[in-house]
């Protein structure tokens, strides 16, 4: 067991009822007795390896985070969506429905990857971006500004797709 559940420290959301964590032992750049961030409960962060909640993020319903993965600033993970490998998600990012972000993926500013997208490889997600639908985002991809990636669309390689582009399949 790597963290516990503080029943004592709260947060609602969405009527649900979210608990802080606190770490039992240090692993990875996670101390000891470090409070880590909010999940509904054991299943939203796995306790055998070195993911992690941080800050006043938060895991609820039946979305899971394992690996490696990191959530922390103010991100939510929710519904069935997934986030694992070493992918990382902070600010204000969401990631829902049934949506998973993995590999060496970064998810962050006021970005949402929602619907059954999938964002993989070494991809970063950022500042206003929607991806959803059964888009597919990976490789060295990088979307940003107020990009929208959707419908059944690719996007892999180095692509950049910036600005109010709209990308669809």
């Amino acid at each position: 067991m790597k963290y516990k559940i503080l029943k004592n420290d709260t947060k609602m959301i969405n009527d649900k009822t979210l608990y802080r964590i606190k770490a039992v032992k240090t692993f990875n750049d996670v101390k000891k007795g470090k409070l880590g961030g909010y999940i509904e409960k054991e299943y939203n962060l796995s306790q055998k390896d070195n993911a992690w909640v941080s800050d006043d993020a938060c895991v609820y319903g039946k979305a899971c985070v394992y690996d490696k993965a990191r959530i922390s600033g103010n991100a939510r993970v929710y519904g069935n969506a997934w986030v694992y490998g070493n992918a990382q998600v902070y600010d204000n990012a969401r990631v829902s429905d049934n949506a998973q972000v993995f590999d060496k993926t970064f998810v962050y500013g006021n970005t949402h990857v929602y619907g059954s997208a999938r964002v993989y490889g070494k991809a970063r997600i950022y500042e206003y971006t929607h991806i959803y639908g059964n888009a597919r985002v990976y490789g060295d991809t990088c979307v940003y500004g107020d990009a929208w990636v959707y419908s059944d669309a690719r996007v892999s390689g180095k692509a950049r797709i910036s600005g109010d582009a709209r990308i669809q399949f």
